[in-house]
């Protein structure tokens, strides 16, 4: 039975992960915080919403993580730092929408491109106009939708719900 309880507790947990956010490790699937990984590329590959984290991986004798302002990201200055993590399991909350800079403080690491630029987007439902025909029989209607964050036009606060419910459900049964 207490394997049970487990597989519905880890079951549960997953689903609140998918409406929390995703948990993003800069540089993956190829790369890790280093010297040879693109991070415009791989920024430009991954979609930030609010609730999501960034995990920075590396070697802590041979780099580190600041935030900075976009100036100090341009220039790869990290005199005024927003926050500097020294850890090499960094984990960054992206909790408000926006632009985000990291670099390495490492002289020289930030110039060879160790930095990184975040776009952060809202979870939140947005109004789009669908339209359909042509020229003066041209109709458009508004309707609300779920922001691009939110894969696949899945509800995820409907299936946290229901995960939830499946968890109820199985400890009552089992109990």
């Amino acid at each position: 039975m207490g394997a049970k309880v487990l597989m519905l507790i880890t079951v549960a947990m997953a689903m609140l992960g998918m409406v929390l956010g995703a948990s993003h490790t800069v540089g993956a699937p190829a790369g890790s915080w280093d010297l040879q990984t693109n991070y415009t590329l791989w920024a430009s590959r991954t979609r930030f919403t609010t609730g999501d984290e960034l995990q920075f991986q590396y070697s802590t004798t041979v780099h580190n993580v600041v935030e900075v302002r976009k100036a100090g990201y341009d220039s790869c200055n990290s005199s005024s730092p927003i926050a500097t993590f020294l850890t090499g399991k960094d984990v960054v909350p992206l909790a408000a929408i926006g632009t985000r800079y990291f670099i390495c403080g490492v002289p020289g690491h930030c110039v060879a491109g160790m930095k990184v630029q975040v776009n952060v987007k809202s979870k939140a439902v947005r109004t789009v106009q669908r339209c359909r025909g042509t020229g003066k029989r041209l109709r458009c209607r508004s309707e609300t939708v779920l922001s691009s964050a939110t894969t696949g036009g899945i509800d995820q606060f409907a299936v946290a719900r229901l995960g939830l419910a499946v968890v109820a459900a199985g400890l009552v049964l089992f109990f």
